[in-house]
């Protein structure tokens, strides 16, 4: 079956002289389509699909700028290759500014337009082949870590290859990647859940064997700036996965010099227990100890469990022996408005020492996408989830926050406190009334369930967890398990499928970066 014939649209009011061009391209497997003024290109980008536009700066009547706007109006991402007698610089900057694809000046051989076509075309079949060549050889070089097996660091590397794949990937939605990969993440998560069974306490007991903790990430990230005198933004943005990061962070590129760090969340990895163990640098079991308000039975959700953050923080830096002045600023947004209101009176902070800030976006979508027929068609899977939080970002006071921080002579620490994984089975478990309500760790008496689906916790000093009474056990899902009691089984199986949970044991809810922003103006 002969190869399929690339369409051309060339524009150009001296269309006739350039016959012997059209020939040689159409002997080279080329469809070449030719007008001889704007308004015809126009009209055939309109009816007909074409891999790239050659345009003719120079035409009567709608002239190449104009052609060209049009054209990109109605069809953005096809390729134009503008050609002029004209060598004018503010021209060339003019197409340029317009998004065209290359640039020629007459007079133009056939083979310089073989060249522009073949390196606007084929580049993209090139693109691909040597994309899937490369993720069949990162795929075995994941086989082999797997096979080692794993220490935390490994994890953190298969991690981030995994992470950078889904971004990647998801420009060539049609490659036909996909599954191969989400099979892959799947089996990697199946493996990293018994990983964390068997090494998660020795972490807690020797701290010097294991990777940095929730615990660790002010005195690791934090305070080695402050210490030196450094103006720190510190910004924690609940519920943000790595991969959601790594969509996003291309656009910090202009602004900023970007370092990436990683840590591990505390278990369970919930707001409750791993924010608070980020501000004040204690396991839940010891703020419990300190600060027994805090874990009073019934207060587990944000608004009551982590309230005394800015506090947290301002004793946690204390015992490090630093001293802010004039002192440190604590601001926790959770809507659009607060957003905005921190943004508009942000030139008060500059002269701080440290202001943390908490934006809330992510983990709110996450939430409202469980519960709206909207969202949930908005975003399918974790390929939209990413870009939603993109399209979110660009267009938030956030970015506009940050990038006014890039003018300062200020360190901005970036992290979150836990990701998110997409709940797609269910494991039945067995509990009393007074259990928690969360659906990928619960808190309570008597809970049961599958091993295989869920870590049971019977002595919650081993995990460094709260009591909160007598014979309080804890159970974790693994994998992209959540729990559903035996009542009403299949009703609340369908209820919660597919939606975002977080508290559970998985590489997108554990491993977590922590990015260092320096300006590149200073």
């Amino acid at each position: 079956m002969p190869a399929e014939r690339k369409k051309i649209l060339w524009a150009d009011d001296e269309i006739e002289m350039l016959k012997p061009h059209i020939l040689f391209l159409e002997e080279r497997g080329y469809e070449v389509k030719a007008v001889t003024n704007g308004d015809d290109a126009v009209s055939l980008v309109r009816e007909e699909p074409f891999e790239v536009v050659l345009l003719d700066e120079m035409m009567p009547g709608k002239d190449g700028l104009s052609t060209l706007i049009e054209i990109k109006n109605l069809n953005p991402q096809l390729p134009v290759v503008m050609i002029t007698k004209s060598e004018e610089e503010r021209l060339m900057d003019e197409a340029i500014g317009l998004s065209i694809e290359d640039y020629l000046t007459k007079p133009v051989n056939p083979s310089q337009i073989l060249l522009v076509l073949k390196k606007i075309i084929e580049s993209k079949a090139l693109a691909r082949e040597r994309l899937s060549r490369d993720y069949l050889s990162e795929l075995k070089e994941i086989a082999l870590l797997l096979d080692l097996p794993p220490d935390w660091g490994d994890w953190m590397a298969i991690y981030l290859k995994l992470s950078q794949w889904a971004v990647e990937l998801d420009r060539y939605p049609d490659l036909g990647l996909k599954q191969t990969l989400e099979d892959q993440w799947a089996e990697c998560n199946r493996r990293f859940g018994r990983f964390i069974e068997q090494n998660y306490p020795g972490w807690l007991r020797s701290r010097e064997d294991g990777p940095p903790l929730s615990v660790d990430v002010v005195s690791k990230f934090l305070v080695p700036h402050l210490a030196r005198g450094r103006h720190v933004l510190f910004l924690v943005i609940d519920c943000l996965r790595l991969d959601q990061w790594l969509a996003i962070e291309p656009l910090f590129y202009d602004y900023f010099q970007v370092q990436r760090d990683y840590y591990y969340s505390i278990l369970p990895s919930a707001t409750p227990y791993a924010r608070n163990a980020i501000f004040s640098g204690l396991f839940p079991g010891e703020i419990e100890s300190e600060y027994p308000d805090i874990w009073a039975r019934g207060e587990m959700d944000e608004s009551s469990s982590n309230r005394y953050e800015r506090q947290l923080l301002d004793r946690q830096l204390s015992k490090s022996g630093l001293s802010l002045k004039p002192g440190a600023k604590y601001v926790k947004v959770l809507d659009v408005e607060e957003a905005y209101y921190t943004e508009r009176h942000l030139a008060n902070y500059f002269h701080l020492p440290l202001v943390s800030m908490v934006f809330n976006f992510v983990d709110i979508l996450t939430h409202s996408r469980s519960s709206s027929g909207v969202l949930k068609e908005m975003i399918p899977n974790e390929a939209a989830y990413r870009s939603v939080i993109r399209s979110w970002f660009v267009h938030s006071p956030l970015f506009q926050i940050l990038k006014a921080f890039s003018e300062q002579d200020a360190v901005v620490v970036v992290t979150t406190d836990h990701g998110s994984i997409r709940g797609l089975k269910g494991a039945r478990v067995l509990a009393d009334r007074e259990t928690s309500t969360s659906l990928r760790y619960k808190y309570g008496r008597n809970l049961k369930c599958d091993p295989k689906q869920a870590i049971l916790i019977t002595d919650p000093a081993q995990y460094k967890l709260p009591r909160m009474g007598i014979n309080t056990t804890y159970l974790l899902a693994k994998e992209n398990y959540y729990f559903v009691y035996p009542t009403q089984y299949h009703h609340y199986l369908n209820l919660y499928k597919d939606t975002f949970q977080h508290g559970g044991v998985s590489l997108e809810e554990m491993i977590l970066p922590v990015i260092t922003l320096t300006s590149k103006k200073l």
